[in-house]
């Protein structure tokens, strides 16, 4: 069986998903939710046992999709976050139902799953179409995910916002395309990447198309200057999309970017230090735009969209820098980063829902006095929150020293020091909230209550970020190129 199988398999799971929940309006939000994450968890199950060679693939996808090392990861990454999305969607079923129409949300469990096959197929696209076709996959379902809460007031705008922004770096995104085709005469990464070491290319009608190819993928992975969005979608969105464009979202932006800007800066491009100054550019300024603002933040989620922000620029930095150490290329770094932020955020935005299911908001003073309420909890989200700020033995400071010595092999020092400040700063506002997790007060009482099945998950994503920390060594073999795998020079 070929991975091409499994993607097929999850449309028509999905499909008959939404045909089943059309057809039989009675089904239970339970059986549901079980149908939809035992399909997911099937099918990471036999992408684990499929071939992962390209010769296997169908002759007609040959063209199109590739499987390299990190089209392998990023397809297992999508499966991993879309099963751990379902499962907070279960866990936050007291908010979908008091703020979707008439309490049914039994269509939310389909939109993930084709969220899941567009980022599977961007993870392996060869050309700029096949990208462009399933980033709108991904792009139109969470136009619906986002503002899918109707009855809430935030959800709503932040579904409005989504979809005109959304559809403004889609122009973008497509004129850009239009250019480097115009100024390559190629549609394939292979393609440009041999046009741009052509010395007869015209070096500014590629320029033209890589600025604009770029700035509707900075939408995608909030990116300054496009990350103005994120703030407030991420506050209105219900949390398990919250998460899903936090990582899932970023997850497919990045494995754009790093095809994209691999063929950018191919051997002897005529664009390469142009392209790699904008990333560098980008990524010190993303680092500033996220991490300053996120020091005033009194609501807990848009810290946590800050937060984002900030780690997008330590992810570009490491496209930027493009060194190869600790036998990782710029892309496996990249990859390694993301496989990091995974388990940390999961585990920050399950802690928000379960603070909202018992009674809570999401403002820094909800978080007074947990450790007296709920030591467990308290401690899973000390190390969600540690990880994000990068401390050591934790996966978070694992991510950020590969970018920090990537800068430093590429003698990048300002940069550097946006990064450092930027870290510096995410230690102060992770650890405020912290903090007021281990500070009660006369008010502080009663205890949390979830159930046994949510403590074991959150117990080992919190141990998953603790080994990862320590041990880091079986993920970078993971993600070590092949012979054919993606490198950025």
């Amino acid at each position: 069986m070929s991975v091409f199988s499994v993607e097929i398999f999850l449309v028509v799971f999905g499909l008959a998903l939404l045909c089943l929940e059309a057809l039989m309006p009675t089904i239970t939000r339970r059986a549901l939710s079980g149908i939809s994450i035992g399909g997911v968890a099937l099918a990471f199950v036999l992408f684990l046992f499929s071939s992962k060679s390209g010769a296997d693939l169908p002759m007609f996808v040959q063209p199109y999709l590739q499987l390299d090392t990190l089209a392998v990861f990023y397809k297992g990454f999508a499966l991993v976050i879309t099963l751990l999305v379902l499962w907070l969607m279960v866990e936050s079923s007291a908010y979908l139902t008091k703020f979707t129409t008439g309490g049914h949300y039994n269509e939310l469990f389909c939109l993930p799953i084709f969220v899941c096959v567009g980022m599977m197929w961007m993870a392996s696209a060869k050309d700029l179409v096949t990208v462009f076709v399933s980033l709108e996959l991904v792009t139109v379902s969470f136009y619906v995910l986002v503002a899918f809460a109707r009855k809430s007031n935030l959800a709503l705008e932040a579904g409005v916002k989504y979809l005109i922004l959304g559809a403004l770096s889609t122009g973008v995104l497509v004129y850009g395309i239009a250019w480097v085709y115009g100024a390559t005469g190629a549609m394939s990464f292979d393609g440009i990447s041999a046009a741009l070491a052509n010395p007869t290319t015209s070096k500014q009608a590629a320029l033209l198309g890589a600025a604009f190819l770029l700035s509707g993928l900075a939408f995608k992975v909030a990116a300054a200057p496009f990350q103005m969005w994120v703030p407030d979608v991420y506050q209105g969105a219900p949390i398990p999309i919250t998460v899903f464009l936090s990582v899932g979202s970023k997850a497919a932006g990045f494995i754009v970017l790093t095809r994209t800007v691999t063929a950018f800066m191919a051997q002897g491009s005529v664009i390469a230090m142009e392209v790699q100054t904008l990333l560098i550019l980008g990524g010190a300024l993303t680092i500033l735009l996220g991490s300053l603002p996120a020091i005033f933040q009194t609501s807990v989620k848009r810290l946590m969209a800050y937060s984002s922000i900030s780690h997008a620029g330590y992810l570009l930095l490491a496209l930027g820098a493009g060194s190869a150490r600790f036998d990782l290329n710029a892309g496996g770094v990249v990859a390694f980063y993301l496989a990091t932020y995974l388990p940390m955020t999961v585990l920050g935005f399950l802690v928000l829902a379960l603070l909202r299911a018992n009674g809570g908001g999401e403002d820094l003073r909800d978080f007074r006095g947990l450790a007296k309420r709920s030591p467990l909890m308290a401690l899973v989200m000390t190390i969600a929150l540690a990880s994000l700020a990068g401390l050591p033995l934790t996966a978070g400071f694992m991510g950020k020293l590969f970018v920090f010595i990537g800068l430093v092999d590429q003698a990048s020092w300002g940069a550097l020091i946006c990064a450092v400040i930027g870290a510096a700063a995410g230690f102060y506002y992770y650890f405020r909230a912290i903090l007021a997790m281990y500070t009660s007060d006369a008010q502080t009482s009663g205890s949390m209550v979830w159930s046994t099945g949510t403590k074991a998950g959150a117990i080992v994503l919190a141990i998953v970020i603790v080994v990862i920390g320590v041990y880091p060594k079986p993920l970078q073999k993971l993600l070590t190129p092949k012979a054919a795998a993606v490198a950025t020079h």
